[in-house]
Order: C-alpha cells, then sequence, then structure tokens
C-alpha cells in the first residue's frame, strides 16, 4: 500500500459486510439518527421508532450516504463506557436500535447503516440485522471482546479514539500544549493493532480522530488544525465535528448574545466552517446532524481539493 502525500486525501475502497464503498474522489456523508430520549444534540426527538425510521429515510433523501444509527447518549457526564455498569444495557439499547434499523431496511434495502455502539453484543445483533459497520467510539477499549466480534461478523469498523469516559471528561486534566496530535495518534494506533490483531482486514478499518471525546476545548482546534497528519496512520479518516460544544464556547467568546442564545443561533453555521475545514484536512467521511447543509459544503470543499491537492490521487489499495 503506498502512502499518499500528508496534503492528499486517500482514494480507497472501504470494505464493510456486503460491499465496498468508494472513499476519496468525494467526501461521504454519514447522517446522525439517535435513537435516545437524551441526546446533547436534538433531546430525544427522535426517540420513537416511527420518528427516528422517517427522520432517517429523510437524511437518505437529503443525501446520506451512510447512516449512523445511535441508541445510548455518550455526551459528557453520561455512565457510558463500562458494557457492564452503563446507563443503557446492551438489552435495552438493542430494544430501542433494531426496529429501527429493520424499519430503515424494509423502506430502503440498500440503505448503508452503521450502528454507534460500544457493547459486542449489540454489533453482533445489528450486524445479523443488517447493518454494514460498526462505529466503535472508544477504538475497541470498553468491550474487550468488540475486536474478535467485528472480525468474525466481517463489518467495516470506525475506530474512534476516546480519551477517558464520558463521566470524568468534565474533570480531567487538560494535556500539555501541543500534545494533543500525539495523544491521539498513540491511541490510534493501539486501536489499529488491536484490529489488525484480531484478524480485521485493515481495508474495513476507518479512523476517527474523536473531537470532544475526552479533549478540552482548544484542544480540538489544535487537533482539527494538524489532522491531515493523522493520515500516515494509513488509513481514512472519519470526523463528526457537528454541534459539538467547543464550537458553542469559541462562539460565545465574541458573542454579546446569552450563551444559550449564541449556541442556539450558530452552532450549526460553525459546524459546517469546521466540517469544512476537517474536509480539506483529509477528512474521507464527514458524521453530520444537518445532510443537506453537509452536502452542499463538501461538493465545495471536494472542488477545492480537485483543484489544488490531486484529491484520490493517492493509492491506498482496491
Amino acid at each position: 500500500m503506498n502512502q499518499s502525500p500528508k496534503d492528499c486525501r486517500p482514494y480507497c475502497q472501504w470494505r464493510v459486510r456486503t460491499r465496498y464503498l468508494e472513499l476519496g474522489s468525494r467526501t461521504l456523508i454519514m447522517g446522525v439518527v439517535n435513537i435516545t430520549p437524551d441526546s446533547f444534540s436534538d433531546g430525544g426527538q427522535f426517540f420513537g421508532k416511527d420518528e427516528a425510521v422517517a427522520h432517517a429515510l429523510e437524511l437518505l433523501d437529503q443525501g446520506a450516504d451512510i447512516l449512523d444509527l445511535g441508541a445510548e447518549s455518550t455526551r459528557p457526564g453520561s455512565r457510558a463506557g463500562d458494557p457492564a455498569s452503563a446507563a443503557v444495557s446492551a438489552e435495552a439499547e438493542q430494544e430501542r436500535l433494531l426496529p429501527v434499523l429493520r424499519g430503515i431496511l424494509k423502506a430502503r434495502p440498500q440503505a448503508v447503516i452503521s450502528v454507534d455502539t460500544y457493547k459486542a453484543s449489540t454489533a453482533r445483533a445489528a450486524i445479523r440485522a443488517g447493518a454494514e459497520i460498526v462505529n466503535d467510539v472508544s477504538g475497541f477499549n470498553w468491550d474487550p471482546t468488540m475486536a474478535a466480534t467485528c472480525s468474525e461478523l466481517g463489518c467495516g469498523v470506525v475506530l474512534m479514539h476516546s480519551r477517558g469516559y464520558p463521566d470524568e471528561w468534565r474533570t480531567q486534566e487538560p494535556l500539555a500544549s501541543g500534545t494533543v496530535l500525539r495523544e491521539v495518534r498513540a491511541g490510534l494506533i493501539n486501536s489499529l493493532r488491536d484490529a489488525l490483531a484480531a484478524g480485521i482486514s485493515e481495508q474495513s478499518i476507518v479512523l476517527d480522530p474523536g473531537y470532544g471525546f475526552g479533549k478540552r476545548f482548544g484542544e480540538n482546534f489544535e487537533l482539527l488544525g494538524h489532522q491531515e497528519k493523522l493520515l500516515d496512520l494509513g488509513r481514512p479518516l472519519l470526523v463528526g465535528l457537528s454541534r459539538k460544544s467547543f464550537l458553542a464556547k469559541a462562539l460565545n467568546e465574541r458573542s454579546s448574545d446569552s450563551p444559550e442564545k449564541s449556541a442556539q443561533a450558530s452552532r450549526e453555521t460553525a459546524s459546517v466552517a469546521a466540517l469544512v475545514t476537517a474536509i480539506l484536512n483529509g477528512a474521507s467521511i464527514v458524521r453530520t446532524h444537518t445532510v443537506r447543509t453537509a452536502v452542499d459544503a463538501a461538493t465545495i470543499a471536494d472542488a477545492v481539493l480537485r483543484k489544488t491537492r490531486n484529491l484520490g490521487g493517492g493509492d491506498w489499495g482496491a
């Protein structure tokens, strides 16, 4: 596998459960479907099965290439992280998730569905129900059986970097200045090694820097500014920046409005700005709550890459 230049997004085929997804020629859009009553971003607006399915189909109509279904909130302060004592058990997670997954596939059999879970039993149930990808925010660190499970299932995987657990994030010591990229790189290397050691094909793996997951506010901007340096790990990047609190904090610091008003009015605009920055710094997939806007923004970012960075020029395998 040839390494592409650090400023060139890779071209490759991402092997998921039943197909290959082309990465690099354009940004793929992953639409978020939160099936939780306590999501930080949409407050349980789509918690019911019918509402969640309808929302998912709307995202597909707006241009989502992948749907990412999550049935447990990993917001800061939550008890997510330990499958044995999480606020949402595997059984409850599956009761929320599987009817929505099946409803989407009944309406759109060719839909590509990712499942946002760190629990191996939920991953197994979802893949058997037709999902293609497991998106593990812990990078295989919170459930020791997840790597072997994903290898057995033959699904695509997203390995995200998380520093600590959600109930620790608000009290964690900040990283030393200039070290966040090194911290993320080391964590992703360990997750990648675990995945490969378990027998997961390199072609099935995408990496996620994990914005907001154990990174304090300014650390996220530092990471975003140097994100392209993670491409030398040899795998494409997926990023989730949509509605992150560090974006709202940056807006609040320069706004005369109340923090609540500023966050509500401007966080979507900030999300688009961050999304474009991430694409220009090497992201192949962006995870978003607002698909139609993300499609338009990614189209412009992709046009810039085509003219300036030889988009798709790196050969990362068939």
